[in-house]
C-alpha cells in the first residue's frame, strides 16, 4: 500500500474544516499493520457551532483543536468509546473532522480480535466506537501527528473518484441540523 499510496501533507488540514471534511472520504486511515478507508465523516467547526467541543474556546481538553492542523484529536463518549478527530483549519483557529466510519483494507485479522462482536468485515469499524476499537485508537493518541509516524492518513495514488452524500449530523442534539456530515454514496 505504502508504494501506491502517500502521507496528506499539513497543508491539506490547514483549510475550511467541511473542505477538509469531504476531501477526506476516499483516503485511507492507517495505525500500524490496520488500514481502512474513510468512507464516512462529520464536520465541526467551532465558534457557533455548539455540538463542537471547541465552541466555548480554548481549554485545556480543545488546546489540541485550536493546535495545528493534521493532528488527532481522540476523546472518550459515554463512557465507553474513544473517537478520533482529525484537526483542521489554520493553527487558531478551531475545527475539526470526526471520522465516523472505514471500509477496512489492511490487517483484518487484528480488527476482528479487538472487535470480536463484529460478525462481518463491514461490520468493523461501521461508526465512530467501532473504528477505534477496531484500528486500536485511544486517547493516548490525542495530539499525535498524523502526516507521519504509525498513525497517519494516505492518499492513493491514482484517486478513484467518490460521489458525496451530504446528511445533517447523527448523534448529537446541539447544531444538529447542519448539513455537516458527508458519506461516500
Amino acid at each position: 500500500m505504502a508504494a501506491r499510496s502517500e502521507p496528506l501533507p499539513r497543508e491539506f488540514y490547514e483549510r475550511d474544516t467541511v473542505q477538509v471534511s469531504r476531501d477526506l472520504l476516499g483516503k485511507i486511515l492507517v495505525h500500524g499493520r490496520a488500514a481502512g478507508v474513510i468512507v464516512e465523516t462529520e464536520a465541526y467547526v467551532g465558534g457557533e457551532d455548539l455540538a463542537s467541543h471547541s465552541s466555548r474556546g480554548l481549554t485545556p481538553r480543545t488546546k489540541v483543536i485550536f493546535g495545528p492542523p493534521g493532528h488527532a484529536y481522540v476523546y472518550f463518549i459515554y463512557g465507553m468509546y474513544e473517537c478520533l478527530n482529525l484537526v483542521a483549519e489554520p493553527e487558531g483557529r478551531p475545527g475539526c473532522v470526526l471520522i465516523r466510519a472505514l471500509d477496512p483494507i489492511c490487517g483484518i485479522d487484528g480488527m476482528f480480535r479487538r472487535r470480536p462482536a463484529a460478525r462481518k468485515v463491514e461490520d468493523l469499524a461501521s461508526g465512530p466506537g467501532k473504528l477505534t476499537l477496531a484500528m486500536n485508537i485511544t486517547r493516548a493518541h490525542n495530539g499525535r501527528d498524523v502526516t507521519r509516524g504509525s498513525l497517519v492518513v494516505r492518499k492513493w495514488e491514482r484517486e478513484p473518484p467518490v460521489e458525496i452524500e451530504v446528511t445533517p449530523r447523527i448523534g448529537i442534539s446541539k447544531c444538529a441540523d447542519l448539513p455537516l456530515r458527508f458519506l461516500i454514496k
